[in-house]
């Protein structure tokens, strides 16, 4: 392949992923409106995410074997159909149960495109593999920031534009795969999902997942359900604040994260980053009215724990990239979508401002693991097991 195939492959995946992320967040600022409209209560709402999430976490088990088996460029373009689908007929929706179900088959599709597009970018990019992960990360990190930002400024019409509005974009990004994408020549060797249970019973690579499922618990509280707890906000001002706090997600993962990692190890900066982002959810449940501006900063947090567990999980894991990543994944998504219906019950019968003191403990949790368990971490870092660093954030 010559460097300006590469280069036309690398910035058509590098969209595609903008886009697929996007979707994660373009729902954000549309819950309460969705909600509203559909006659639905916050349980039924947070369905959207948690359908969505758990999908992605069992695809894990399934999206490496094909892959493996038939390609990445196949099941990366796959998955991009799957999401074309799924995008639209969110757009379509009667009522919260068919949402609910419709997010969970664009889980799928996304599950299938992240499993392969950052494999492919280093396969195909003329760069160095630091760069490939820079350019990954930056489109993962902006799709974040942006997907709220056109659910804010389309849902403003009406909360079915800002779905046939990714629909419309992830179509041009299949287009662009489809024409400039072409499978890189090394190929991993078959994975099958037993390879991800054995994963799993490595030490490290377990302790790791589970401290990230604490963390990613209140992510997803963060996401997922403290829209519906900005009371009085218009669709477009939702969307606003939800870009804000992904900017700084985008920023913190992708430029902080470097800097401060020279300075501080890994494992103490998680150490810190833990504790300060639990008591960001203290503060949320106990000063309501400074709620808006606790969640954009809370971005900060999130971007450092997103890239720094990532890397974490292929440095203290002895096996391969993608099945490094796809046992981490699957643990910490599994962990995950519990977040957001368990946010929703727990809001409509003791309050909206409960859930963030159940958040608080959890995240403390995986503070106080992180803090025992940094021996045995750093230890499987030092036997130096593990392959290059390369996944997905988030």
């Amino acid at each position: 392949m010559n460097r300006t195939s590469g280069r036309r492959a690398t910035v058509a995946i590098a969209f595609s992923t903008f886009i697929a992320f996007m979707g994660i967040g373009v729902v954000d600022p549309l819950l309460p409106l969705i909600g509203k409209q559909m006659g639905a209560s916050p349980f039924q709402v947070e369905w959207l995410f948690t359908s969505y999430i758990a999908v992605m976490s069992l695809s894990m088990f399934i999206s490496g074997y094909f892959s493996t088996k038939f390609g990445s460029k196949k099941t990366l373009t796959t998955g991009l159909l799957v999401v074309i689908l799924f995008s639209a007929l969110s757009g379509l929706s009667p009522n919260i149960e068919l949402f609910a179900i419709f997010r969970g088959g664009w889980g799928l599709g996304n599950a299938f495109f992240t499993s392969t597009a950052l494999s492919i970018i280093v396969g195909v990019s003329a760069g160095k593999l630091e760069n490939s992960i820079s350019i990954y990360e930056a489109a993962l990190g902006l799709g974040i920031a942006s997907g709220p930002l056109l659910g804010g400024f389309l849902g403003s019409f009406s909360w079915r534009y800002p779905f046939f509005g990714t629909t419309t974009l992830m179509a041009i990004g299949f287009i662009a795969s489809m024409l400039y994408v072409i499978e890189p020549k090394a190929r991993e060797k078959p994975r099958t999902p037993i390879d991800i249970i054995n994963a799993l019973r490595s030490k490290p690579v377990r302790m790791n997942s589970l401290i990230a499922l604490g963390y990613n618990f209140g992510f997803f509280t963060i996401l997922a359900f403290t829209p519906l707890t900005l009371f009085g906000l218009t669709t477009e001002q939702l969307g606003i604040t939800y870009f804000l706090w992904g900017m700084l997600v985008a920023f913190s993962s992708v430029i902080l994260v470097p800097r401060l990692v020279r300075r501080i190890s890994r494992l103490k900066l998680l150490q810190v980053n833990l504790l300060l982002f639990a008591l960001i959810f203290i503060f949320m449940g106990s000063f309501p009215y400074y709620r808006l501006e606790l969640i954009v900063v809370s971005g900060i947090f999130c971007g450092i724990s997103n890239a720094s567990f990532t890397s974490l999980a292929m440095e203290v894991s002895p096996f391969s990239r993608s099945v490094s990543s796809a046992a981490y994944n699957f643990l910490r998504w599994a962990g995950a979508a519990i977040a957001p219906i368990l946010d929703g019950l727990i809001a409509q019968t003791y309050g909206f401002s409960f859930p963030f003191f159940v958040t608080a403990p959890i995240v403390i949790a995986s503070f106080v693991a992180m803090f025992m368990y940094t021996p045995l971490l750093r230890n499987s870092i030092d036997a130096g097991l593990h392959d290059t660093p390369l996944a997905t954030s988030t």
